[in-house]
């Protein structure tokens, strides 16, 4: 269909994953082949581009030949680069052209292909009701031999690692590799930085020089996690001089699966049915979008915990809350949950406003919430879990540990403003939780069900009431905000919600979408 009219380049651009100004739009409508100006700006625009700016277009309008050589691809066709990644929602007021519904499609009532035959859904990962933990001395033991086991194999193919205590007995000077996990980290009076790594045979101390290039990576490290040093022992062997530093981290040449079909996932979390600022206007509109033939590739919902207010989470809870009795939200949202299309496949993990344990992992909802939140047959599993839909694995943590990241790093590595940024950290250190102790709890099990055995490729969140999303090493990384608005808490702590939106995801292509409902 030709892209006669400005309606149409909206989605065009939005089906590649951009939004744009206005007058951009203008401009690609008002040019002599509309098609070959888009597929030409989507191509040139650079890697990082959030949005289509008038300068892009008038740069290829500027540079056109006067016509197309054959085989000009169209914008459908477009493979050039990784796919990108934009907001279709104005959130700053300004002349951006957003993805909201188009009026010829508002209140349409659309449907799904429900062929079970096409549809994949395999969870892994899932520790509900395998807890074995009693917080005893062992149980601490083995939990930290099963993280070391599991993160040090992905470091021993870039490091000869040699035990701690093997290295306690080598000569000074001789060149040395160890893998550990974090004990400590410590600056010296000069500046410089002393890391114990610690294996299963003992602890050895590291020094990282201040003017070295990884002096950086010291101040992103994070206790208890897995890294591998490389260097050189002092002359007494009392100490090994680091030389350079890895992390277990996601392989830069890693590709991600995609769905063989064109087929959507809708990603959300933080719902907070049960307190007087759970934005039902909102719900309802995003619900009622679902029903229309917009909408009707969206075959999967991801809810990533925090479904109600819960109950004693915070300081004077009570007096923000609308419904007072947790059975009683969880039948609210259940309730909430019956107006979304019937054939989708929901999936649904706990969060730390759920009625679950805290400490993570935490198992999937009881009999007795699974009873009540019988509405479509959803999904449960615990947090975090590993969802492979069609071939794509999304790994689904809600997203707790964030707080301590963003507490302990650097404001420019990890920030509530840009969540993602923090969820890049744990994909670096493949691990949802590593600090053991801090304000994270942890729960000592057999396994530790917190490290990314897997390369996800797509890592999903919420807890941070943010928005957030972008790629690292091609994983995609979505902090989706929250249906909440700022509650009196919130307010007194500075934290300023992302709500009502509702990132849409391409499974066959990973390209990314939001849609704003409040």
């Amino acid at each position: 269909m030709p892209l006669e009219t400005p309606a149409r380049i909206v989605r065009a651009l939005v089906s590649h994953g951009y939004n744009a100004e206005r007058e951009a739009v203008t401009l690609i409508a008002g040019s002599d082949d509309p098609s070959v100006t888009l597929a030409r700006v989507v191509d040139s625009v650079p890697d990082d581009a959030l949005r289509i700016t008038t300068d892009h277009v008038r740069a290829v309008l500027a540079s056109a030949p006067a016509a197309d050589p054959p085989g000009t691809e169209s914008p459908n066709d477009s493979t050039s680069g990784d796919p990108p990644i934009s907001d279709a929602t104005s959130r700053d007021g300004d002349d951006t052209v957003t993805g909201t519904t188009p009026p010829e499609t508002q209140g349409v009532t659309g449907g799904r292909n429900t062929d079970p035959t096409l549809r994949s859904l395999v969870i892994a990962n899932d520790m509900t009701g395998q807890s074995t933990g009693t917080g005893e001395y062992d149980d601490f033991v083995k939990v930290f031999r099963d993280r070391y086991e599991k993160l040090s194999k992905m470091l021993r193919g870039r490091v000869n690692h040699r035990p701690a205590k093997a290295i306690s007995n080598m000569s000074g000077g001789e060149d040395a590799e160890l893998i550990g996990l974090v004990d400590d980290v410590r600056s010296t009076k000069s500046g410089h930085w002393i890391i114990d790594l610690e294996d299963t045979t003992g602890t050895f101390p590291c020094l990282v020089m201040k003017d070295k290039d990884i002096a950086a990576n010291v101040n992103e490290l994070l206790l208890d996690e897995c890294i591998a040093v490389q260097g050189t022992l002092s002359g007494d062997a009392g100490i090994l001089f680091v030389d350079s530093m890895h992390f277990p981290d996601v392989p830069r040449s890693y590709r991600p699966n995609t769905a063989d079909r064109h087929v959507q996932a809708a990603l959300i979390s933080d719902v907070h049915v049960g307190s007087q600022e759970f934005m039902e206007d909102a719900w309802n509109r995003f619900a009622d979008w679902l029903h229309t033939d917009e909408a009707e590739n969206i075959e999967y919902l991801l809810i990533a915990g925090d479904m109600v207010e819960g109950v004693g989470v915070y300081p004077n809870q009570d007096e923000e809350l609308d419904v007072i009795d947790i059975y009683d939200q969880y039948r609210a949202f259940s309730e909430h949950l019956k107006s979304v299309p019937g054939d989708l496949d929901i999936v649904m993990i706990p969060g730390n406003h759920d009625a679950v344990r805290l400490a993570e992992p935490q198992p999937g909802f009881d009999d007795n919430l699974r009873d009540i939140m019988s509405a479509h047959d959803a999904h449960i599993t615990s947090n975090p879990s590993m969802v492979t839909l069609e071939g794509v694995k999304i790994l689904m943590y809600h997203g707790v540990s964030l707080d301590e990241v963003i507490a302990e790093l650097p404001a420019e590595k990890a920030s509530y403003d840009e969540p993602h940024k923090a969820m890049y950290q744990l994909l670096k250190k493949r691990h949802v939780a590593p600090q053991f102790g801090g304000h994270t709890r942890l729960a000592p099990e057999k396994l530790d069900y917190l490290v990314m055995e897997d390369v996800p490729d797509i890592f999903h969140t919420g807890h941070v009431h943010k928005l957030g999303w972008g790629k690292y090493h091609n994983v995609l990384a979505v902090n989706s905000g929250c249906w909440q608005a700022q509650t009196d808490f919130q307010k007194s702590v500075n934290i300023d919600p992302d709500s009502g939106y509702a990132p849409i995801v391409d499974l066959d292509t990973l390209n990314m979408t939001v849609r704003k409902f409040s």
